[in-house]
């Protein structure tokens, strides 16, 4: 284990509280992951919240809802938050049919004519607890794209990233869930006997809950982000979905490479963003010629989230390195303080470079004038893609 990293170094400059672990299962492949997921739902036995940026009335969102109604009709009490803007073309009949059926239903960060600004501010989190035993979170939607139902001929999906985990670490995560249910409108929620699992310390894996909802928790998150990036001494692999970079940003990830650490960074190669992604494209020029390894994920669509430091702490969720999510969005994610937790997720990244193309700095100057122009232009608003 690192010296550097530590669960109080990493406590004290996020001001929050590890918890732990007694399972954690890397969900990484679509159509699996929504197994997983929805085989976990079938068997819940008292409660199911959910929280979600993106949840569509589509093939996939209908599966689930009709998961949803029939254990809120089994007497299973459901609580589901979506996100405004995020879900804003799914119907209201959607909702009003699940509310039916008993499932507790409230929009988050919804438009105010008094505030219209404020809507740049979004719900970008993605939770779910089942009873006592299990949590998820990480990058994906409820949405056809992210389950591969509309490539299942094909046997591909979007490339995303979740966990699923077990433990007293579920207890946290169902109490940042009431946070949010409360903040935007939600009726109490009142179980009985609900007790988290007892810890087995032979297999305790030390887990921080990163979950922010203001700017306060926002400014912790970058921190501990800026920290992770300046402190790493061996090696840095950063996937994300949306690349647009402060000046700081690039700045921290020059430093890191001058001080010896290898920097690889995995975006995809295609962008369901596509300004986003000429706005990030800005910036390779200036961080090839540090040295930092940079690779166009060539499979599906890129929308995982996972940041690994030194091959013993790792942070995978919903942040994407963008303006977006480190300045205005509520977002959630889970350190991970472990080794061989670690190993897992490194394999993970390193299967995904065996569908990437890793960009040469000398190629990279020979790509078409347009192109450069594009990024050019995009970068202006970088801050606001």
């Amino acid at each position: 284990m690192s010296d550097t990293f530590t669960t109080h170094s990493i406590e004290k400059l996020f001001r929050g509280k590890f918890s732990t672990a007694t399972n954690i299962q890397l969900l990484w492949k679509g159509d699996e992951s929504f197994k997983t997921i929805f085989d976990a739902i079938k068997s819940a036995e008292e409660l199911i919240c959910l929280e979600f940026y993106i949840f569509r009335n589509d093939e996939t969102g209908t599966e689930l809802s009709e998961l949803l109604k029939q254990k809120s009709r089994e007497g299973i009490k459901v609580y589901l938050l979506y996100d405004h803007f995020g879900s804003f073309g799914t119907p209201r009949s959607f909702w009003k049919d699940m509310k039916k059926a008993g499932i507790k239903i409230r929009a988050s960060r919804p438009f105010k004519w008094t505030a219209p600004f404020n809507y740049v501010h979004r719900d970008h989190k993605k939770l779910i607890v089942i009873d006592s035993q299990l949590a998820f979170t990480g990058g994906l939607n409820i949405a056809n794209e992210y389950s591969g139902f509309h490539l299942r001929l094909k046997g591909r999906s979007w490339r995303d990233t979740g966990i699923m985990l077990k433990g007293p670490i579920v207890g946290e995560l169902f109490n940042i869930f009431k946070k949010s249910w409360y903040l935007w409108g939600g009726e109490p929620i009142t179980i009985s006997n609900f007790k988290f699992q007892i810890l087995n310390f032979k297999e305790a894996i030390p887990a921080i809950p990163i979950f922010v909802a203001s700017a306060r928790g926002r400014r912790r998150m970058r921190r501990l982000l800026y920290y992770s990036i300046n402190h790493s001494q061996k090696n840095i692999s950063l996937a994300t979905a949306y690349f647009t970079p402060s000046r700081r940003m690039v700045e921290t990830l020059e430093g890191a490479v001058k001080r010896g650490v290898k920097v690889r960074l995995l975006v995809p190669g295609i962008s369901d963003v596509p300004a986003a992604s000429y706005a990030g494209k800005a910036f390779f020029s200036r961080l090839l010629k540090a040295g930092v390894e940079i690779y166009n994920y060539m499979g599906e669509i890129l929308h995982a989230k996972t940041y690994i430091f030194d091959d013993c702490w790792s942070i995978i969720g919903s942040t994407n390195l963008d303006f977006q999510s480190l300045r205005y969005n509520d977002e959630g994610n889970v350190g991970i303080l472990d080794v061989d937790f670690v190993s897992k997720i490194n394999k993970i990244f390193e299967e995904d470079l065996k569908y990437s193309i890793k960009i040469e700095l000398a190629e990279w100057h020979k790509r078409p004038l347009k192109e450069k122009l594009k990024e050019h232009f995009f970068s202006i608003f970088r801050r606001r893609l």
